[in-house]
């Protein structure tokens, strides 16, 4: 849920972003890896590698809340109480600061999930041939983590100039000749920034979701024998359960 205070900036910029489905593979006894193993292991060390993507999610919205915070307070003060003034903003710049490390970290396991996500593409010529069905899928799953990546590429860009601007409005607030026209240029440039980076947030999580789906269709088409995790929760497939009732559950070789 986004907030705007009314003159001020927007709040609760960054909603927390859809994450990657994570599976686990019901191994067989049998020795060696097929390409459709070999695909699933790139595809679940993507995963892995969002962890630290995964860990900055909701540091990121607690310091924007700790922020916003900072701001108000910075508002309510009068031109009498300008030394306060000053240190709530080299407050407010340092959390400025704090976000962009977090979001460096957030780019940087976006990246190596994605390098390693890349691997499978030769491998989707080596499928079976009687699984033209599950090759077409991969397709289409590596056609939508390439929107994804690219979804995010432009999220990054626009947060990271939202954040510059962020930063230039604490510096204004730290000089006395700081005009009320000057100050509601810059935040009416904030917010406008912003409201980009909620566009993008969205289309971000658009794409992930249906990652998400087209991933377990892949690995149904792959008849690979999984559990899924998500959201906290496990889902089991259909495959599996026949195995707990004694049938065979080992994946294809």
């Amino acid at each position: 849920m986004f907030h705007v205070i009314r003159g001020g900036k927007v709040v609760q910029v960054r909603m927390l972003m859809a994450l990657l489905a994570a599976a686990v593979l019901i191994l067989s006894g049998c020795t060696g890896q097929s390409a459709k193993e070999e695909m699933y292991d790139h595809l679940e060390k993507a995963v892995t590698l969002e962890d630290a993507f995964r860990e900055q999610q909701q540091p990121m919205v607690e310091l924007e809340k700790e922020e916003q915070e900072l701001y108000e307070q910075i508002i309510d003060l009068n031109m009498d109480q300008f030394e306060e003034i000053k240190e709530k903003s080299q407050q407010a710049a340092a959390i400025v600061e704090e976000r962009r490390e977090k979001l460096e970290l957030e780019k940087e396991s976006i990246d190596s999930a994605k390098e390693e996500f890349d691997k499978i593409e030769p491998l989707v010529e080596d499928l079976d041939e009687e699984k033209a069905d599950a090759k077409d899928k991969a397709k289409e799953l590596i056609d939508t983590m390439n929107k994804r990546y690219d979804a995010y590429q432009d999220l990054y860009s626009s947060y990271d100039e939202a954040l510059t601007l962020d930063a230039e409005l604490y510096e204004m607030m730290q000089k006395e000749d700081l005009t009320e026209e000057q100050l509601q240029g810059q935040i009416e440039e904030i917010n406008q920034s912003y409201n980009k980076v909620i566009e993008m947030n969205k289309t971000f999580n658009e794409h992930t979701e249906k990652y998400n789906t087209l991933k377990k269709e892949l690995y149904e088409a792959l008849e690979l024998d999984v559990t899924y995790e998500e959201s906290g929760e496990k889902e089991t497939n259909d495959e599996e359960k026949e195995g707990e009732d004694g049938t065979d559950a080992s994946s294809e070789e």
